[in-house]
Parts: structure tokens; sequence; C-alpha cells
């Protein structure tokens, strides 16, 4: 964790002394581990995705609803070991999957944690949930590993990712980190119930007064990706955590401007 280099801000925290930009020390830091029922259908379905919340997070965004985890290191340090045990108790809970939600800052340790896991009769599959900024490097080390990928795209436009999120180069690391993502697990494979067992899921959330960005985000998703990837637009927006901040986007997105992306 010396030098780290995880994602692409590459903030060179020797994260055993000092914890690096998106708050992550040299142990895995989780908030919370249960199931969760109100992910995207195909994967919760009815028993529920075996969702474990990382603390910390690479970016910075202002209308984060879960700032509390993200920015203010909400949470318990864990162990690998720890880890793995919580991985097969979802497990022993009927979960469709186990979802890691912010996982970035953690990977070496998941994949750690995931050989412990299937070796103590880990199954189900494995959910990379991620805000969709990301090293390609580091995508590439979680081949074979990660079933589902599940990232963002959350910017096209680098200025408001900057803006919003504090980052300047958003668009160019999610789009080159979401290509690798699919060449990895490839087009949606849903078993005999329509659940999802391999496969990548898009995530978009539209800003209100800011539809020319989500515009822009589905024509290159359409553009650049198989036609049977999912993608799931979500609508629900709302001001939270330093929104209030910035006028534009201090308000719920309305239903018509939904239907416009919509159509």
């Amino acid at each position: 964790m010396s030098l780290c280099s995880i994602c692409p801000r590459k903030c060179a925290a020797d994260r055993a002394k000092a914890p690096g930009y998106c708050g992550a020390r040299e142990k895995a830091h989780i908030a919370r581990a249960a199931l969760h029922r109100w992910e995207e259908p195909i994967i919760s379905g009815e028993r529920g995705s075996g969702t474990i919340f990382f603390c910390g997070c690479n970016l910075n965004c202002i209308f984060c609803q879960n700032y509390k985890i993200s920015q203010q290191g909400l949470g318990r340090e864990i162990s690998i070991e720890e880890l793995a045990e919580i991985f097969i108790d979802e497990q022993n809970k009927n979960a469709e999957n186990i979802n890691l939600v912010t996982p970035t800052m953690y990977v070496y340790h998941i994949i750690e944690t995931i050989k412990i896991a299937k070796n103590k009769g880990l199954k189900i599959p494995i959910v990379y949930n991620s805000n969709g900024y990301e090293n390609v490097e580091t995508i590439k080390k979680l081949d074979g590993y990660i079933d589902i990928y599940l990232p963002d795209l959350k910017y096209y436009d680098d200025d408001l990712a900057f803006k919003y999120s504090g980052v300047k180069n958003y668009f160019e690391n999610a789009a080159s980190a979401i290509k690798e993502m699919y060449n990895q697990v490839g087009s949606p494979v849903l078993d005999e119930n329509g659940m999802m067992k391999k496969g990548l899921i898009i995530r978009h959330l539209v800003l209100p007064n800011n539809l020319q960005n989500s515009k822009d985000v589905l024509k290159w998703i359409n553009d650049n990706i198989d036609k049977k990837v999912f993608v799931s637009v979500m609508a629900q927006y709302f001001p939270t955590n330093k929104a209030k901040d910035f006028p534009e986007i201090n308000r719920k997105l309305t239903k018509e401007e939904y239907e416009e992306i919509e159509n």
C-alpha cells in the first residue's frame, strides 16, 4: 500500500502511514454488510444482494447520498479473513451474489479475500459496484475474479466531473475501464430465473439541468459498447450533502427531464 497508484489519482500515499486521497488506509474498511434488495432487479431479485459497503472514495461528489461512508470515514477496519467470512455468511443467507460497493481502493484485499472465500465454498457471483473512475491496469488484475461489473458512467463532460466530483479526467478513465470490464465478462448471462450471473451493467444518474451530459453518455455507450449490455438510467437524484451550494442541481429531477432522456 506504499506509493498508492491503484486509481487514476495516483496520489502516491503510503497507506501504512497515512490515508490516501480516498481516505483508505492499509487495512480494508467497511461500513455495512447485509442483504440489499434495492439494486437493479436482475442483481437483487427476491432474495437480495449480499452487499458490502466499503469506506472512502476516490471521487468527492458533492451530491453523494452515502457521504458519511464515502467522505467521513464511518465504519470499521477488517482483516481479509474476516471479510471472507462475511462473504460466506451472505451466501448462507441465500444472497444472490456478493456485491462490493466502492471497492476500488481495496482491489488487492478483495482478490485475496475471494481466494480465501472460494476455498471455503463461495460459489455465488461477485459484483464489482464502482463509480467508474478506475485504472485499466487495476481492472486487469481482477480478470477471473469478478463475474459482474456494475460501473457508473457519471460524466461525459469533464468540466462537470471537476465541478461536481473534484476530478479532471473522469471520462477518459471511466470509458477505458468500462471497455476492459466488457472484455472480461462480455454480454449479460442470466439464469433460468432471470438473475444475472455474468456480464456488465452500466449505470448513469441523470442530474437536473445537465441533460446534455446524459445524452452524450448514452450516445457513447450506444456507439462503443455491445447493444446487449444493460444500461441502468437512474432518476432518483435528490440534493444532499453539498449540493445545496449549487443552485442548478439543488432540486430533484423532474418527470419531464427524465422523459426527455428516455426518449
